[in-house]
C-alpha cells in the first residue's frame, strides 16, 4: 500500500519542479508528516505554522497535550527533522536557481497583536515584533543571492482588510487585516535595499470563507514593486472522492526575476493534472507595504 506522502512525493515529481516551498501546518505537532517532508529529496525550504506547536504555545493547547512534555518535545523534534530546510527566521540559499529563499516568523496565528510571548522567548530569543523584524532582516542582510523568495505560514499586513482579501478576518467581526506586521516590514526592506522580490508565498488563511459560501478568498496580489503574493492555503488539500484522490499544489514559473506563471494544479492517483486554474486572472495591484512603526 502506498502511503499518502508516497503520494505526495511522486505527484510533486510528477509536476517536474525545482524547488518546493511548504508553508506550515502540518498537522498538529505532526512528527511523522514532518519526517516524510524531511525525506523529499528535492531542493525544499519550509517554515512552520500555528499547528505546529498546537499542544505547547498556547495554555489551552497545553492542557490537551497527548504526551508527556517533562520528557518529551515534539516542537524541538519537528525544527530537528527539517534541519537546514527550516527557514525560520532564516534562509536558504539556491545556487542552482540563483535565488536565496527567506523565511518569515514560524508558527504565526496572525494578527497586529504580539502573541504567546513566552513560547518566542524560549524558543528565538524574541520579545516583540521589532525582535522579529530584526531576525528576519539579519536573513535577508546574509542572503547570498540578490533574488530573494520570501516563504511564511500567515502572509504579510498590508493585502487588504476585506473578509476576502489574502489575510482578511472572516470571522467576527468581519474584517480587518490580520496579516504579520514584521513579516510585512522585512519584505519592504528588501525591496528597499534594492533585492528582487519576485515571490512571496504562504498559507495559515483558508481560500474557503467562513462568512459565505459563494465566493473564495483573494488568492494572489500584486504590488508596486511586480512582487507576487500568493496565498496557497487550498484547504483540504486532498480529496478523496472514492474513484479518485486528487491533490492541489501552487506551481509558479519564474523567469528574469518576474512571476510569469501562476496555477492552483489538482494532480490525481495517476499523477495527471486533472484541472490547471490560472491564479494571475484575479491579480489586484495593492499598495506599497508599510514599514512597521
Amino acid at each position: 500500500m502506498i502511503s499518502g506522502m508516497s503520494r505526495d512525493i511522486a505527484a510533486l515529481q510528477s509536476l517536474n519542479v525545482d524547488l518546493v516551498l511548504f508553508v506550515g501546518d502540518f498537522g498538529n505537532e505532526a512528527v511523522d508528516v514532518v519526517r516524510s517532508i524531511a525525506a523529499v529529496n528535492l531542493p525544499k525550504a519550509a517554515i512552520f505554522g500555528n499547528h505546529d506547536a498546537w499542544y505547547t504555545a498556547t495554555p489551552w493547547g497545553r492542557k490537551k497535550c497527548p504526551y508527556d512534555r517533562q520528557t518529551e518535545d515534539w516542537v524541538q523534534l519537528q525544527m530537528d527533522l527539517l534541519g537546514p530546510a527550516d527557514v525560520s527566521y532564516s534562509k536558504r540559499d539556491f545556487p542552482e536557481l540563483g535565488l536565496t529563499v527567506v523565511g518569515g516568523r514560524p508558527f504565526s496565528w496572525g494578527g497586529s497583536e504580539w502573541k504567546y510571548e513566552a513560547f518566542y522567548r524560549d524558543r528565538y530569543g524574541v520579545h516583540s515584533f521589532d525582535e522579529s523584524l530584526e531576525r528576519m532582516k539579519q536573513a535577508i542582510d546574509t542572503a547570498v543571492f540578490d533574488t530573494l523568495i520570501f516563504v511564511g505560514h500567515c502572509g504579510p499586513t498590508g493585502l487588504g482588510k476585506a473578509p476576502e482579501s489574502p489575510c482578511g478576518r472572516d470571522w467576527p467581526p468581519l474584517g480587518g487585516d490580520f496579516g504579520d506586521p514584521d513579516f510585512a516590514a522585512a519584505i519592504a526592506y528588501a525591496q528597499e535595499t534594492g533585492k528582487s522580490v519576485p515571490l512571496v508565498t504562504f498559507g495559515h488563511m483558508h481560500h474557503g470563507l467562513r462568512h459565505r459560501k459563494d465566493i473564495q478568498r483573494q488568492r494572489v496580489s500584486l504590488d508596486a514593486a511586480e512582487t507576487l503574493y500568493l496565498n496557497a492555503a487550498c484547504v483540504p488539500r486532498i480529496v478523496n472522492t472514492g474513484s479518485t484522490c486528487q491533490r492541489n499544489f501552487s506551481v509558479v514559473t519564474l523567469a528574469n526575476r518576474q512571476v510569469q506563471q501562476a496555477a492552483l494544479v489538482w494532480v490525481d492517483q495517476t499523477q495527471t493534472i486533472t484541472t490547471s486554474e490560472n491564479l494571475l486572472a484575479e491579480l489586484s495591484i495593492t499598495k506599497p507595504l508599510q514599514p512597521l512603526s
